[in-house]
């Protein structure tokens, strides 16, 4: 029983892990192709859209993961109508809030544009970006809800394939659009909303085999269970929501203290970060149906045992990304400097060795408040999310930048990780109390 749930363990973790690798590469392929192709002011203008591009990503987030914990809850005491009742719901949620950021898209991209600090030429091409991308939402979270229930479903390597045919062709496909095509900002997001499009062809495959655990049945929406859903995915949709807002505020600062090279030099290193996040992201993923199974089970030992497992492997990859971001630095700066701007360079440089120690906790508490979610305590889930990405992060910005500039800045990420991880070993140390207590 042990080597097999080292398998599963390693099989998912591993699985998802690349697969979400191979999704940040189509954020990192539009800053790359956007920098080569439209200069510092694409730059900052893509930095400026990303934001909404991670609401997006938390809301899907958000429905799969919780929709996706609830469904592997409930395949343990084998309730098929409950389980169908579970996706039906996720999806007409997926479809609700589609409906939203449409309406976004068509009516408010430019207002939403300039809310975030775009003007003059920045503003249409931010403007673009974003009217692309709230117009391709609904892709976006159908392919995440698939993603998420297949995995619960047992298919890992599914997702993991339709994940990195996605992110490739996005790759190939913002190339095309930018270069021969010069379809400027709109080609680089027409290549990011095609992405998920792609992913949902492949998990397409899958869906029609007759042992799938899932399907549509007809009924009325139950505020409850949406609720439920809803709850279980909160502490990703705060990471990513957290995410945006960081951003957002982030470029607001930079832009105040250095101007669009700030925001430049900011971009390089919140997109590089991008992809640091989805690795922890994806062995959050992949570590949330094991939780839930064993949790459905109520094995709390295991519990604790796949929480450790985590940790360690959170660790060893926090301590192996630094030392890749520290020691090419330079080299890393200069692949998305399309003008080689010295200035840019040099605080590209610094910020990267500076705002990626956060990563030591961080990676951590990405998973913890997985972890948390997955084994029924979505409260703390959340309040893990909101103390690292927002309640602590934002005031430690606006603070640390009126005192230190922007190296100030830079450190306010670290220290905002360094309070979540407080957090999460009171709320673990209080929630191990009441199991001894309980006996468990």
């Amino acid at each position: 029983m042990e080597t097999k749930r080292e398998l599963s363990f390693a099989k998912y973790v591993s699985l998802n892990m690349l697969g979400m690798l191979g999704l940040s590469c189509y954020i990192l392929a539009d800053t790359f192709f956007v920098s080569a192709a439209l200069g510092t002011p694409g730059l900052a203008a893509l930095n400026l859209a990303i934001p909404v591009y991670s609401l997006i990503s938390g809301v899907g987030l958000m429905l799969g993961m919780g929709g996706g914990a609830w469904y592997g809850a409930l395949k343990v005491r084998g309730s098929r109508e409950e389980q169908n009742r579970v996706f039906t719901e996720t999806l007409a949620l997926g479809g609700f809030f589609s409906s939203v950021f449409l309406l976004a898209g068509i009516f408010l991209a430019e207002y939403m544009a300039g809310i975030l600090g775009a003007s003059d030429l920045i503003l249409s091409m931010t403007a673009a970006y974003l009217r692309t991308i709230l117009c391709f939402s609904p892709c976006f979270l159908l392919n995440n809800i698939l993603l998420a229930f297949l995995r619960n479903d047992g298919a890992p390597r599914l997702a993991m394939a339709a994940m990195l045919a996605g992110s490739f062709s996005n790759i190939l496909l913002d190339y095309l659009f930018l270069f021969p095509l010069r379809w400027g900002m709109f080609g680089a997001a027409f290549a990011t909303g095609l992405s998920p499009v792609i992913g949902i062809a492949v998990l397409s495959t899958g869906l029609w085999k007759g042992n799938r655990g899932f399907s549509v049945v007809a009924g009325r929406m139950s505020l409850r269970l949406a609720v439920k859903i809803c709850g279980a995915g909160l502490s990703a949709l705060v990471t990513e929501f957290s995410s945006a807002v960081t951003l957002a505020v982030f470029n607001l600062l930079f832009l105040r203290l250095a101007g669009n090279t700030g925001v430049a030099a900011y971009g390089i290193v919140a997109n590089l970060a991008l992809v640091e996040t989805a690795l922890f992201t994806g062995e959050a993923q992949g570590i949330q149906p094991l939780v839930s199974h064993v949790y459905g089970l109520g094995e709390k030992e295991e519990e604790r045992r796949l929480l450790k497992k985590g940790a360690v492997l959170a660790l060893f990859l926090s301590m192996v990304l630094y030392g890749i971001v520290f020691f090419n630095a330079e080299f890393l700066t200069r692949v998305f400097n399309g003008e080689q701007d010295p200035v840019l360079a040099q605080m590209a440089e610094q910020g990267m060795r500076l705002y990626f120690t956060g990563y030591f906790l961080g990676g951590f508490n990405i998973l913890a408040s997985a972890f948390f979610s997955a084994s029924g305590k979505e409260k703390s889930g959340f309040l893990v999310s909101m103390l690292r990405g927002i309640l602590a992060l934002l005031p430690s910005a606006i603070l640390f930048s009126m005192v230190g500039g922007t190296t100030g800045l830079w450190l306010s990420f670290p220290a905002s990780e360094l309070l979540g991880f407080v957090c999460f070993l009171a709320l673990y140390g209080a929630a191990r109390k009441k199991d001894r207590s309980a006996g468990l």
